[in-house]
């Protein structure tokens, strides 16, 4: 079991052990700060076509240069609309030969969540930074051994949580950090949508490729229960169902749980395939605060007790989140989200899953 800590700590800790990471990288690994970090996306789905791709021709420090796809069809689409050259093209068995192109100096793994480490580990052992999706793998083995990757070779590893680089979810760390309201007392969070995966090889439900609620959107409340406490829970317990049998048998459709942190407060979370929701409530000892929506691409905002209003910002959530992490590269400073963020994560994902599979038993982390 490992040493309760608070977040704080956790991720003052994971700061400091990579700024001693970074001495000494050479100037492949920190570039000069003048110039900007290229960056491949591993993965041409909806969300790099719709998202990352677009948000990386807003960013300052950090610009697409190549592609990794197992979709031959996609290429001359990709390269003509952002002039990749065939040097900066890959497919999935050839990732390792990155290591032998300058142009590249970042590898964002957007895969589904069971193919994570597979291609996060080669692109950390051909010697690029990797920026992994969430969830950030299957187990805590996997994200361990990402992780471990990234330290040996002498690499930045981030986890693409968007949300903790947007200004009002910053905002709330910020109350959690200084008890603006008080200490906080309860947590009521939940991330999911009313919707249907029709195609049956859908990633998101098929069990051993990531898929289901929990893994796909339970992350969001998950991550976000512990940025609003500022604290690692100790225990959790969950259940897990699916009523479209159908569509999801090899998945959950829903899932809710609670998290015990070691202040006693308990975070309540829910996530789901078959309903709408987006929310993320703190209650404190002198008041209360909330997003909602809390995770969307754009309009987070909220309010407080008090009447402070927290407006939605209007600028692009990867193109910062991106930018953010090639700063951190160019400056070889801490990334705002480390891969022990994500670990962390799928260490709770994991034990709901147990929780569920034992009636909803309590199970310590």
């Amino acid at each position: 079991m490992m040493p309760k800590t608070s977040r704080r700590q956790f991720l003052k800790q994971s700061a400091s052990a990579l700024t001693v990471a970074s001495i000494g990288f050479p100037a492949v690994i920190l570039p000069k700060q003048d110039r900007k970090i290229g960056v491949a996306l591993v993965g041409l789905g909806g969300y790099s076509r719709g998202r990352l791709a677009p948000g990386l021709q807003q960013t300052e420090h950090c610009e697409l240069r190549g592609i990794v796809t197992g979709s031959p069809d996609k290429i001359p689409v990709w390269q003509e609309q952002y002039g990749i050259p065939d040097a900066n093209v890959y497919s999935y068995d050839t990732i390792e030969d990155i290591a032998n192109n300058d142009d590249i100096d970042v590898v964002y793994i957007v895969t589904p969540p069971g193919l994570h480490a597979r291609d996060a580990i080669k692109a950390a052992e051909a010697g690029k930074h990797v920026w992994c999706e969430k969830p950030m793998a299957m187990n805590e083995a996997e994200c361990q051994a990402i992780i471990d990757a990234a330290n040996k070779n002498g690499v930045q590893l981030t986890i693409g949580y968007r949300m903790q680089h947007e200004p009002n979810t910053q905002t709330l760390i910020r109350y959690s950090q200084e008890q603006t309201y008080g200490a906080v007392t309860a947590v009521a969070t939940g991330a999911g949508y009313s919707g249907a995966h029709r195609d049956p090889t859908n990633w998101r439900r098929i069990g051993r490729l990531g898929g289901g609620a929990l893994y796909d959107m339970g992350v969001y409340p998950i991550n976000a229960a512990r940025y609003a406490i500022g604290m690692e829970p100790i225990a959790v317990t969950g259940r897990q169902w699916s009523v479209r049998e159908d569509m999801y048998n090899d998945v959950d459709e829903f899932s809710e749980f609670e998290l015990e942190f070691p202040n006693g407060v308990v975070a309540r979370g829910e996530t789901s395939f078959g309903k709408s929701m987006n929310y993320l409530d703190v209650t404190c000892a002198d008041g209360w605060y909330r997003l909602r929506p809390f995770q969307s691409y754009s309009g987070v905002q909220g309010e407080t007790s008090d009447g402070t209003a927290l407006p939605p910002d209007p600028n692009h959530q990867q193109a910062r989140q991106m930018n953010d992490d090639a700063y951190a590269i160019k400056t070889g400073s801490a990334p705002i989200v480390p891969g022990e963020e994500g670990l962390a994560d799928i260490r709770i994902v994991n034990a709901i899953m147990e929780s569920s599979r034992q009636g909803g038993a309590r199970i310590e982390l």
